[in-house]
């Protein structure tokens, strides 16, 4: 596949993003989140129940040609996330993912694709503005509200929330709202598989070197 292969099947499949609840409850949150390595790319999840302890963990090494294109993020990643997805023993309500869900030019940034592919809900949340305007916190795109700026920390650079899939903006704000605890910037499920990412690429490098 090509660049215009790419986007039109997020074209396509931008149809398909619900930015609505559609689910029976949150108990189980997962973070998500990915480190690289030259072709590999780790995939690492957390699953936390609401009150923030940890039911499951798992990450997934997956090589691919692709190199890193920017609002396509899905065709690299996809498949190591899926594949770290398919190890849990505990699947989550919701998983929140270091990347943009609508907030994105073709409304399909990696946490909706992945929402698709995976049939989970998801949310978005990206340390840079992808695309987009903020008026009063607001990211308009369009003439349509795709996202939030927020602040989860004093002096800290803003995050930008958006929906990915089966999850409105609203009730995504409450949840990383509620989930996210000081010191840390990011929703702690999502600062969980962080690390886990950084372990992981860490235990790769020491492998590969024969440690």
């Amino acid at each position: 596949m090509n660049i215009d292969d790419f986007r039109e099947e997020q074209l396509q499949t931008s149809r398909k993003v619900l930015v609505r609840d559609d689910f029976k409850k949150i108990e189980l949150v997962a973070g998500c989140d990915q480190a690289f390595k030259g072709k590999k790319v780790i995939s690492a999840i957390v699953v936390c129940t609401k009150d923030l302890k940890v039911v499951d963990e798992q990450y997934a090494t997956v090589e691919t040609d692709l190199p890193y294109l920017p609002g396509f993020r899905y065709y690299r990643e996809g498949p190591a996330i899926a594949a770290a997805f398919a190890k849990l023993k505990k699947a989550p309500d919701v998983m929140i993912m270091s990347a943009n869900g609508i907030l994105h030019p073709l409304r399909m940034g990696l946490a909706s694709q992945v929402g698709i592919a995976l049939n989970v809900p998801t949310i978005g949340i990206a340390k840079t503005l992808l695309c987009g305007n903020v008026e009063e916190g607001k990211v308009y795109l369009n003439n349509e509200v795709r996202g939030q700026e927020i602040k989860t920390r004093e002096h800290s650079k803003p995050l930008y929330v958006s929906a990915g899939h089966r999850i409105s903006l609203e009730t995504s704000l409450e949840l990383i709202k509620e989930i996210t605890k000081y010191p840390h910037k990011l929703p702690e499920p999502l600062h969980l598989a962080h690390r886990l990412a950084k372990k992981a690429l860490s235990e790769l490098y020491s492998s590969e070197k024969g440690l």
